[in-house]
């Protein structure tokens, strides 16, 4: 579907994104926000895999096409914004049962790409995670066909160079899952393979520190989790027992203890849906379940540990998140 939306918390409500300029329809594509833009790039569409994007501007309700990537066309790659350039990373073509282990930079000022270094980057894969601690791009884990992975990677953009990431005590090797920087580490948690410890990987020290298993989520994969200054919140999955999940959990790295959200007022279980953090809320959207995808989202209130439903007055149609 070509057609958006945007939703504001404050009032409730949501409005639609412009159908002019909207790129081409697409699934499992990338997208970043860059404080004042939305980029979206990659996926699947009607065609066939894409390595086009667009850049969408809420303030003016406007869209404007991205340079063709230097990339060969892929899905469930990476992205991460530095602060000037979308980093693109990995990714698989599903028809090909193809995995590519390189990415590019994308400079909207310019509206130009430049590659990636490859020299000591992690192996080919999809399925990762991928986070931006301020200075460097860590890559970890996914699916490298036909097993997982617990190895990772670390771009520095001002270098163009990799460092590998350390595997002393890094988690157990997994794909579909979530990871979250704190400021100082990231934490990664859920995925594949019905694991149940998560870690927390400190760049500068290059060490793993597992997380405390005790009540954590183990919600499996698909789940989302975002960071709210002090913790970590995962959400949803669907473990290896083919249930889709309704529940989650709060990680507290200063005490590294979990504690249950909330389940009144609950959305359905899903996976593979969409977290943002507004900075008071976790709001959910869209997702796949039972019954297929989902258009009611909802609001979670930790400091409240209560949830209420985002309204679909005017909201898109229910979908897995890009």
């Amino acid at each position: 579907d070509a057609t958006g939306g945007r939703y504001n918390p404050a009032t409730d409500s949501w409005s639609p994104t412009a159908l002019a300029g909207a790129p081409q329809p697409r699934a499992n594509a990338s997208v970043v926000w860059t404080g004042s833009q939305m980029f979206v790039w990659g996926g699947e569409g009607s065609t066939g895999l894409l390595n086009s994007g667009s850049r969408y501007d809420p303030a003016s309700n406007t869209w404007a096409a991205m340079a063709t990537a230097p990339l060969t066309p892929r899905a469930y790659h990476s992205a991460v914004w530095t602060g000037t350039e979308m980093i693109i990373w990995n990714g698989y073509n599903v028809h090909l049962g193809e995995l590519y282990g390189d990415g590019a930079r994308y400079n909207p000022d310019a509206n130009s790409w430049t590659p990636v270094a490859s020299t000591n980057a992690p192996d080919a894969r999809c399925y990762h995670t991928a986070v931006w601690t301020g200075s460097e791009m860590i890559v970890w884990g996914g699916a490298n066909e036909p097993a997982c992975d617990q190895s990772g990677g670390r771009y520095n953009p001002a270098t163009d160079s990799w460092t590998p990431t350390s595997l002393v005590d890094a988690p157990s090797q997994r794909s579909f899952h979530a990871a979250v920087w704190t400021g100082s580490e990231m934490i990664v948690q859920g995925g594949s393979f019905n694991v149940v410890a998560g870690g927390r990987y400190d760049p500068v020290a290059d060490t793993w520190t597992p997380t405390n298993p005790v009540n954590s989520a183990n919600n499996g994969q698909g789940i989302t989790a975002v960071w709210t200054g002090s913790e970590m919140i995962v959400w949803g999955g669907l473990d290896d027992n083919f249930l889709f999940h309704y529940d989650g959990g709060r990680y507290d790295p200063a005490l590294d203890l979990w504690q249950p959200t909330g389940t009144m007022n609950v959305p359905a279980a899903r996976g593979m849906h969409a977290a943002t953090w507004t900075g008071s809320e976790m709001i959910l959207w869209g997702g796949v379940g039972w019954s297929g995808s989902f258009a009611p989202g909802a609001s979670y209130d930790p400091a409240t540990d209560s949830w209420r439903a985002v309204s679909t007055l005017g909201a898109p149609i229910g979908s897995e998140t890009a």
